[in-house]
């Protein structure tokens, strides 16, 4: 479900974010946003990623991820881009057929990010 919440709103354009999945919510910063085909794909990848894994692990293993890019010297950005489960939506974000060819647990594969 996408969500628009005017406070989340607030907060992730101060970080310069357009949406956030949270599961089971996508919250958007604009309700125009619902309508980005691109950027959709990419907050449903991080559903099926979510769903995959399970929500806690998946946020523990994306916390630690974009952790060990910062220690490592990576900018804010390189690290959030870096983060395995960012890797792959981006990846993908432009195919529209992604998420009905996606082999389970995709993420974990090296390569591709999933694709067959």
């Amino acid at each position: 479900m996408i969500v628009y919440f005017p406070w989340l709103a607030f907060f992730l354009r101060r970080t310069g974010y357009r949406a956030i999945t949270l599961w089971p919510l996508v919250f958007i910063v604009e309700r125009t946003l619902s309508r980005e085909d691109r950027l959709m794909r990419h907050e449903r990848i991080h559903l099926r990623q979510q769903l995959e894994l399970g929500v806690l692990p998946f946020y523990i293993m994306y916390i630690l991820e974009y952790l060990l890019g910062r220690l490592s010297g990576l900018t804010h950005d390189a690290a959030y881009r870096g983060i395995r489960f960012e890797r792959e939506a981006f990846q993908n974000e432009n195919d529209p057929d992604f998420l009905k060819n996606r082999k389970v647990w995709a993420v974990f594969r090296r390569g591709r990010a999933g694709r067959r």
